[in-house]
């Protein structure tokens, strides 16, 4: 695949913003967004907004961060460093969300601004474990689509978002209409949890046209962080430039070859794995 450009030693690379939670097992959220983007040779910025306590076999809890200081730590590091692109995870609260949306309107992140906004609307852990308050949902749906250069969400969050069951291409294309219908420039419904398909298919969408992109599936139960992980990589293609749509197919082979050199952890699920690169 082409790799994004390194930045040369010594000299600044693109920086790219994570809003998410942290996961104690190291294999999501903001664990895994700062191994993408190290990888990918951006220099990662990060806004804590929840702690979770979690390990490969399941989410057990978590702690919002005060919203305020989710919201400053953004204002910290766009007045200072600046941010190229910047992705969401979890959220949790519609205040979070709502602190978070004002703060990226006012630094200039967003479709309308500066810096590109990937939304990952996490909602549920791979575990099915609840991430973000049921309340949060119309503050995701109205507050933070509409800044959003593009979403990621996956089959279950665009049924929680949109009332759609994604069950085949029909359905795909009526679920990326519906989510297009909530504000953002272009939206990505991802084939990678129907399992039905011997191929991973996801249909991105900005309102006119649609695009396939198609990959054969990898047959892993390790495959925690893979959201995360394509969302993480799709910023730093926007940070360096790259349109959407280029973007996304970056962001897609990446993930596939995470998701190839994938390995055990615990009990439970392993993660996908962005050393690869280092070979």
């Amino acid at each position: 695949m082409n790799l994004l450009p390194l930045t040369p030693p010594g000299q600044t690379p693109v920086r790219v913003l994570t809003i998410a939670g942290t996961d104690s097992g190291g294999g999501a959220g903001i664990q895994a967004d700062t191994r993408t983007m190290a990888l990918c040779g951006v220099h990662a910025l990060v806004a804590v907004a929840a702690v979770t306590v979690q390990n490969s076999v399941g989410v057990s809890g978590f702690h919002e961060v005060p919203p305020q200081v989710v919201a400053d730590q953004v204002r910290s590091v766009a007045g200072d460093i600046g941010i190229d692109a910047a992705k969401t995870g979890m959220l949790a609260s519609s205040a979070i969300i709502e602190a978070v949306a004002a703060v990226c309107r006012e630094v200039g992140i967003g479709r309308d601004g500066s810096a590109p906004l990937v939304v990952d609307p996490v909602a549920a852990s791979m575990h099915g474990d609840p991430l973000l308050h049921t309340e949060a949902l119309d503050a995701v749906r109205y507050t933070l689509f509409p800044l959003a250069t593009i979403v990621t969400p996956n089959l279950d969050e665009i049924r929680l978002l949109t009332g759609v069951q994604v069950t085949d291409t029909a359905s795909a294309r009526t679920a990326a209409e519906a989510l297009h219908a909530l504000g953002p420039q272009w939206v990505v419904v991802k084939g990678g949890h129907l399992r039905t398909s011997p191929d991973s298919t996801d249909l991105l969408f900005d309102g006119e046209r649609f695009l396939e992109f198609r990959a054969p599936r990898i047959a892993t139960g390790n495959d925690h962080g893979g959201g995360d992980t394509l969302a993480a990589a799709l910023a730093c293609a926007l940070a360096n430039g790259y349109s959407v749509p280029d973007a996304f197919e970056f962001a897609k082979e990446w993930t596939r070859r995470c998701l190839d050199a994938a390995y055990d952890l615990g009990k439970g699920h392993g993660p996908v794995s962005p050393l690869w690169r280092l070979h």
